[in-house]
C-alpha cells in the first residue's frame, strides 16, 4: 500500500491518520509542493492519496501555483478508483475539484465543535458505525457547497457541510478527525502566537476542553481513520 501525503502548511500532521496507515504497513510518500515538491503527474503510482489543512483558502492560486494541478491529480485518482482522504483544507480543495464553490470566511470554528452525521452516513463505510453526534476538533474560517455527485455525510450549524463521499471513496472532512490531543496540544504551542490573536482564552481553557471532549473525540478520530484506511 503506496499512499501520497500532500502537506500545504508547516507543521501539520497525519495524526490519527498517520497512525492507522502504519498499522496497515502503508508506504508514505510525502510531499510538500508549497516548499517546491513536484506533484505526480497522476495516480499511477500510488494507491491512495491523502490532502493535509493549511492557513491558506482554497482559492489561492497566486500564492499557491500547484493548487491546480493538485485539483487535477484528486480528479485522476477518482477516476481511477483510488481512495482520496481530504482535510480542512484538503475537503475544500476536493469540493473545488469536483465544481462546487468555495465561500472564504463567514465559517469561523476552532478548538471541540459537535458534528451531527445525516441519515446518508448510516450506511456509509467510513462514518456508519460512528455515534450519531461526537465532537472533534475544528480549525478554520472557510467552507464551500458540496459537489453535485456528493453525498453529504455530516454537518453543524457554523457549516452545513462537514463530511462528504464521492464515488465510493474520495472523502473530504472540514473537521480535523486526525488531530487527537497530542496534536492539538502541538498545534497550540506551534501556533500559539496566531491563536492568541484569534482566540486570547484557549491556553487558559486547553486543558479543561480537552479534559472535556478529548476522549470521545479521539475515539471517533481513530475510527474515522481506520475505516478509511480499510477503504484503500
Amino acid at each position: 500500500m503506496r499512499v501520497l501525503v500532500v502537506q500545504n502548511y508547516d507543521n501539520t500532521g497525519l495524526g490519527q491518520v498517520g497512525a492507522a496507515l502504519a498499522e496497515a504497513g502503508a508506504e508514505l510518500d510525502l510531499r510538500r509542493p508549497y516548499q517546491g515538491d513536484p506533484l505526480p503527474q497522476d495516480a499511477n503510482g500510488h494507491d491512495a492519496m491523502v490532502v493535509l489543512g493549511g492557513g491558506q483558502n482554497a482559492l489561492d492560486d497566486h500564492d499557491y501555483p500547484y493548487f491546480p494541478a493538485l485539483l487535477e491529480l484528486t480528479r485522476d485518482f477518482a477516476g481511477k478508483d483510488r481512495s482520496v482522504l481530504g482535510i480542512c483544507l484538503g475537503s475544500q480543495l476536493v469540493a473545488r475539484a469536483f465544481g462546487a464553490e468555495n465561500h472564504i470566511g463567514g465559517a469561523v470554528e476552532f478548538g471541540w465543535c459537535g458534528v451531527s452525521l445525516t441519515t446518508s452516513a448510516k450506511a456509509d463505510p467510513v462514518l456508519g458505525a460512528l455515534p450519531e453526534k461526537f465532537p472533534i476538533f475544528q480549525w478554520h474560517d472557510d467552507t464551500f457547497d458540496l459537489p453535485e455527485e456528493a453525498v453529504w455525510l455530516a454537518g453543524n450549524d457554523v457549516a452545513q457541510n462537514q463530511a462528504f463521499r464521492i464515488g465510493r471513496a474520495v472523502y473530504g472532512f472540514q473537521f480535523h478527525f486526525e488531530a487527537d490531543r497530542p496534536l492539538v496540544r502541538d498545534w497550540s504551542t506551534s501556533f500559539a502566537t496566531l491563536i492568541a490573536e484569534r482566540h486570547p482564552d484557549w491556553a487558559g481553557k486547553l486543558d479543561d476542553e480537552m479534559a472535556r471532549n478529548g476522549p470521545d473525540a479521539d475515539a471517533a478520530g481513530l475510527a474515522i481513520a481506520r475505516a478509511w484506511v480499510a477503504t484503500i
